[in-house]
């Protein structure tokens, strides 16, 4: 991968890469894509790291959001284009991606997902089960924890803007912690 610490392990890569060819996968993003403009809009960023990007119906989605010139990264390993390791941007969005990442190597994503928000986040989590399975029969939510439980994970990393609930789990806007 490229970094000293596994953020996917190489079956579980496969597996993505398989859910990721059926076309209802990997499409929740579409419907974050005016949460992520308003933000993106709050902050004045032109600049977007899309850290889990899937297809990148983000980045899409939001040209419709956006009327200024918005310049995109996708990082996603388990989508070959787009799966060197990220660099730090001013602006990350990781949109319904947390919950499926192996929990053992939960605190690895998190760390490197600290390492690449130069200024502001905004992620979404999903607390409760998804509507599709893996192909080995797993629920695609391989996390399923409610806010409690996550918000220590992100407080050790980053410093708190906003924490928002929603029927299905919640959204938070973040900022790097000072050095």
């Amino acid at each position: 991968m490229g970094t000293s610490t596994s953020l996917i392990s190489e079956d579980y890569r496969k597996l993505q890469q398989q859910l990721h060819q059926n076309p209802d996968y990997g499409v929740a993003s579409v419907h974050y894509a005016p949460l992520v403009a308003e933000v993106l809009d709050a902050v004045g960023a032109n600049e977007l790291l899309d850290y889990g990007a899937g297809k990148g119906r983000l980045g899409m989605t939001l040209k419709q959001h956006i009327q200024r010139p918005l310049t995109i990264h996708h990082y996603d390993p388990a989508i070959p284009e787009w799966s060197s390791p990220a660099k730090p941007c001013g602006f990350v969005a990781c949109i319904d991606v947390l919950e499926h990442i192996e929990p053992d190597l939960l605190d690895n994503v998190l760390d490197d997902l600290a390492r690449v928000t130069a200024g502001v986040g905004v992620f979404t989590v999903h607390t409760g089960p998804a509507v599709k399975l893996l192909p080995d029969g797993r629920n695609a939510h391989l996390i399923q924890k409610p806010p409690s439980w996550w918000l220590p994970k992100f407080m050790a990393r980053f410093e708190l803007v906003t924490f928002n609930r929603m029927p299905m789990g919640f959204w938070i806007a973040v900022e790097r912690k000072p050095a």
